[in-house]
């Protein structure tokens, strides 16, 4: 280890749960049943972790696969899905969509669906393509702050 590097810990009553990579479920979980209760409780872990750290930046995440092209709900959540992201389902996107909607960024049509009810299709507007194009430098600008503080950190599985 660098002398700048230290080792990354659950916190008290977790030793031996240092990670050099992403733990396995069962490793994370057994790590995480050595954590004080009080800690869980105030701390996201796992996929809550993953949730809260999307929720900021899904709207760009939907402006970004609609960029590639109109696209419906199931099928944004499908793109998002062939990325990583296959903690977000319909549900979470659709109130999402109406906001981005509302707000002007992006443009709805409906077309027919094979032997379904009609597809409500959209696709970012111009102000869309603009938010989209400064949300991405904002987020790579956080993206790399937090890179900075945490890329010293060395996390090692015991």
């Amino acid at each position: 280890m660098l002398a700048h590097e230290s080792p990354m810990s659950l916190g008290p009553g977790a030793e031996g749960c240092h990670y050099e990579r992403p733990p396995s479920e069962g490793v994370r979980k057994a790590c995480e049943a050595r954590l004080p209760r009080a800690t869980l409780r105030r701390m996201a872990i796992g996929s809550q972790r993953r949730t809260e750290l999307l929720r900021g930046v899904l709207d760009l995440c939907l402006l970004a696969v609609m960029d590639e092209g109109p696209a419906y709900g199931y099928e944004m959540t499908k793109r998002l899905r062939d990325r990583g992201l296959a903690i977000v389902g319909e549900g979470s996107i659709y109130p999402l969509l109406g906001r981005l909607e509302r707000d002007g960024l992006v443009e709805t049509y409906r077309a027919a669906s094979n032997g379904g009810p009609p597809r409500k299709y959209y696709r970012p507007s111009s102000a869309g393509r603009l938010a989209l194009a400064l949300g991405v430098s904002e987020w790579r600008a956080a993206r790399d702050a937090v890179d900075a503080v945490l890329a010293p950190v060395k996390i090692e599985v015991a």
